[in-house]
Order: structure tokens, then sequence, then C-alpha cells
């Protein structure tokens, strides 16, 4: 019988049954535990390409096995969408086969955020063909669309792929897309050029069965920009750009990151990584994950969860000496970012003397014919290049000087504000209610209200601020990092009714003085009454900050009647 110890430094959360453990490869426990771990077993989630090209998009979507419907085709960047019409107190409690309809979201992986404008316009033209004009760009810089049938899902593939995209491993068990500056290469104030990194993982790795069964999603960013521009402390890994007072530039390796029910900040190994390493170290990490991560129970399956019970100490030593066979370098730890703004709008001048233009739609709710518009911009201002962020916003490269200002207009006709307000800037959404089986309430047209809202009543403002919004707890919208953090959920209005709302997290933070927003108390909001709340506390925040202070300190130290 295999051993089931745990290594020593591991503080087990709970007695498991030697027969199980935690499910670890690593440690002798490869039988399935679970349903989820059971069908990866049977058969490599990639292999279910054939099936959808071969006999459900002919046969339709009743023709589709269950464990591939609610699986396997995430692997293929598809899930199905919430069936309209299920309000969000069914959410918890239908099967999924009742809460689903049959129309997929499908995600468009867009590794480091890059694309051309050709890309952009095929996307657009999937958008209006198949996807009844859908289009939002995620926290993750990647494209989604909703409405999309089974039966066109090759033809998708076909019109994608002729441009060098993909829906590979967009969603599932195994490494997402790479998240990276997105001006990487571009910025005149780069630290080091992270993207020939992304593009090695990326050729290397991506569709591999190498490590296309891991626990679960495992999350990657890679940036060397100073403004800190990928959220790198909420990923599984992540390289952070520094200058090494000997080698020179490299990156800072980050592991353990996430968010969800359980959120934790990544933690440093104290590793200095050059250039030319950083796809085999991911690849270490990521090994260690599918080698020693916890399969057992789902909840427990991502990485922060080994991180946290082994130590950076001992997670350091096992990469060195079972993967990299080597020791890696100590180094720097990142300077703090050198913005407030991590998101790029604006104009900004490039290392070759050109300029990119970053702008702002409404929390990420774009639409396939304004996608082709953006393209034909950019094209006709002399750029073939553009960029998503991973703050649902969208960046034109390459733009000559005498050009700026006609693109810039061009955009806000569109309605994209190169100069947006602090709440069209700093508010994001999650899909909810809308699509996701998962949601509870409404984010997107929330979100744009909000913001309409908050523009109207609050003109002068002009601090940053962030104001995340998410349909469900899962955290997809990082709630627990903004400086207004709201969590959907169903509560009583002042008349007795059930309806949406809120549980508000004030005070979180990345890059400076990073950690997660507080939770006052039995603060909680209903939709209608957001916009009223969101101006009282800011209001306060006006009233009693410190000349300089941000908000997420000021609401570290507020009395609760400031915060309520």
């Amino acid at each position: 019988m295999a051993s089931t110890e745990q290594p020593a430094s591991v503080t087990p959360r709970r007695k498991a049954g030697r027969h199980r453990g935690e499910g670890q490869w690593a440690m002798g426990h490869f039988t399935p535990l679970n349903g989820n771990e059971q069908f990866k077993k049977d058969d490599d989630s990639l292999n279910v390409r054939t099936r959808i090209e071969t006999i459900y998009s002919k046969r339709g979507f009743d023709s589709i096995d269950p464990t591939d419907l609610r699986g396997r085709m995430r692997w293929w960047g598809l899930y199905t969408q919430r069936r309209a019409g299920i309000d969000g107190g069914k959410t918890a409690i239908l099967e999924p086969e009742e809460l689903e309809d049959s129309y997929f979201m499908l995600r468009v992986r867009i590794d480091g955020g890059k694309l051309t404008t050709a890309q952009l316009r095929v996307i657009g033209e999937v958008s209006e063909e198949y996807a009844r004009g859908t289009a939002d760009i995620t926290d993750r810089q990647n494209i989604q669309m909703h409405w999309i049938r089974i039966e066109d899902v090759p033809a998708i593939w076909e019109k994608l792929e002729a441009v060098g995209l993909s829906t590979t491993e967009a969603c599932g068990d195994c490494p997402r897309v790479i998240i990276g500056s997105p001006v990487a290469g571009i910025a005149a104030d780069e630290i080091i050029d992270g993207s020939p990194a992304v593009d090695e993982i990326h050729e290397r790795y991506i569709g591999s069965p190498e490590f296309s069964n891991l626990p679960r999603k495992f999350k990657t960013a890679i940036s060397g920009s100073p403004v800190q521009d990928v959220v790198h402390e909420i990923n599984d890994i992540a390289f952070v750009g520094v200058d090494h007072p000997e080698h020179g530039p490299g990156f800072d390796l980050w592991v353990g990151g996430g968010l969800s029910t359980n959120p934790r900040l990544a933690e440093r190994l104290g590793a200095w990584v050059p250039l030319d390493e950083v796809a085999d170290v991911w690849a270490g990490v990521v090994g260690i994950f599918r080698d020693y991560g916890y399969r057992r129970l789902r909840n427990r399956a991502r990485l922060k969860f080994l991180v946290a019970d082994w130590g950076v100490a001992k997670f350091r030593q096992v990469l060195e000496d079972e993967y990299l066979k080597r020791p890696l370098l100590d180094g720097p730890a990142p300077a703090e970012p050198s913005s407030r703004w991590r998101d790029h709008i604006g104009v900004h001048q490039q290392q070759d003397g050109r300029f990119y233009v970053g702008f702002a739609p409404r929390v990420g709710r774009v639409d396939g014919s304004t996608l082709a518009k953006i393209a034909d911009l950019a094209e006709a201002h002399g750029s073939g290049r553009v960029r998503t962020t991973v703050e649902q916003k969208l960046i034109v490269l390459d733009v000559e000087q005498d050009q700026v200002e006609s693109l810039t207009a061009g955009l806000e006709s569109l309605d994209f504000q190169v100069h947006p307000s602090p709440f069209r800037r700093g508010t994001m959404a999650c899909t909810g209610i809308e699509f996701c089986k998962l949601a509870i309430v409404d984010t997107k047209g929330r979100g744009a209200s909000l913001i309409d809202e908050l523009e109207r009543r609050l003109p002068d403002f002009d601090e940053p601020i962030t104001i995340n919004i998410n349909g469900c707890p899962n955290a997809c919208a990082r709630i627990q990092t903004a400086d207004i953090g709201l969590k959907g959920q169903l509560m009583l209005d002042s008349d007795g009714n059930q309806v949406e709302g809120f549980q508000v997290h004030l005070g979180g933070a990345l890059g400076l003085d990073a950690g997660f927003g507080r939770k006052v108390r039995g603060l909680k909001v209903t939709s209608a009454e957001l916009p009223d709340y969101v101006e009282r506390v800011l209001g306060k925040f006006q009233e009693e900050r410190e000349e300089g202070e941000r908000f997420a300190t000021w609401a570290a130290r507020a009395g609760a009647e400031s915060l309520s």
C-alpha cells in the first residue's frame, strides 16, 4: 500500500484517512477522489475537441455527453450559459441542467493581451455572426462572447485560428491565459520586456498533455512594467520585473496567490529569474502543483493552499531540488509601483517616440461591431496593434504624435474615454446573472448605471478609486482587492421584499500596501440604493482624509459610522 504520509512541514487542516490522503500524485495517491478527478483520468480533456467537431456540432446540443458538457469542454473555452429568466434565488437550488441554456459562453484566449487589428476585427466578425453581437473584455485580458451554438463552434475555431487566435485551455484545470504587461516592449519606462517568456511558455506548454490535468486552474502573470500592471499578488505564479544589482534586469518570483472564497496574497520566493529561464521555472512550479497539489477536495485544490501549508522555504527547496535540479539566485524585491493607476489609460510615449493610447469602455462591455470600428480607427491612424488590460480596458499602440488627437476624438465618438472620470476608469464588473450560472445579481448593467450616476453626482471627484462588482462570492471581479468591493447577494429591502443587493468590502488594495478590504459588520446595500451609498462614503472620505491619504488607508482607520 502506498504511503500517505505528508511532508514534515505540512500541517493538515483535518485528519485524512490513510486510503485518501490529499490526493497528491507525488505521495502515491492516484485514485480519483471526486467526479472531476475521475473524468480527467478517464480521458484527457483536450481530446474533447474531436468529439465537438465530429459529433456534437453535427448532432446538436442534446447529443453532448454530460461529462463533456460540464467538464471537458471548458478546456476549449466553452461554458454553458445561464438560461434566461432564472432569478438569483434559484442559483444554489437548481440542478445544472435546469440552470443552463443550450448556448455557450466562448472565451478567446489572448496571452499578454496582444492583438493585431486583423485579429480584433475577426473577433468582431465572430461576435456579429455567431454571438448576437456580444463581447466582453475580461479582467484577465481575454474576450468572451455569448449565445454560441455548438453547431457553430468548428466554424468559429476556423476563423479564429486563421488569424492566430485560439480558445485552447481558456478554461479548465490547466494553465489558463498568461497575463502580461499590455505595453511589454513598448513603454519607455519598462524594466524588462517579458513578452518573449509569455510566447515561449505558450509555444512549449499550452495545449500539451504535460499540464492538461492539474488539480484546479492555474493562473500566470508576467510583467516588467514598473507600474506592476498584472495584479501579480493574486496569481498562482507571477514574474515581476526587478533590476538585480549584479545581474541586471530580470524577474522576482511570486507564488500562491488567489482570491475566491479563501483569498490569499502571493508570496515572494526571494529568487531572481533571468528572462531566458522564466519558462523553465514556470514549468517547475506548474509541475509541483500537478504532482503535489491537493486533489481530494475541490475547495482545497488551488496552489495557494499548498504554499500556505509548506511555506515558501520548503516550496523553493522542492522547486530547486526536484524540478530545476539547480539553485535559484537570490534577488531583490520589486520597488513600489510607479503609479497609483496600473491600467495605462491616457496618452503615453513609447520607446520609439510614438505613442500608445489607452481608453476605457464601461465595465469591459463592448460589442462585435464596435470592435471592428476600433480596428478601423487604429489602422486609419497608423496602428496595426491593440492590447487588452487586466482592468477591462483597451490600448492602441504605435500612434504618431500628429495622429493622437484625431484618434482620441474617434474613440470618444464611440463612447470610449481616453481621459475618463475616476468612476469610468476604476469600475469593473464580472459577467453577472445575465449569463453566469453561479451569479445571484446583475453586475454589468448595475456597474454601467453606477458610473453614470457617480459622474453626475460627483463631477469634481478626482482621486483614484476602484469599485469592483461581483455577482457571487467567487471574486472574478477581485472584490477583496478594491477600494469598494461589492459582493452580490439577495437581501430584504426596507419594505421586506427580497431584492438584489451587495455585501460591501472596503479598503482593499494591490501594489502599495496590498491587502484585503474590511467587511463592516452588517454593512449591506440594495442594488437600488448603491449610488446613494457610494456617494455617501466617498463624501465621508473627502471630509475626513488626511492630506494625500488614499481611500484604502482611510477606510482602514475610519469608524463604522463613516463607512455605513
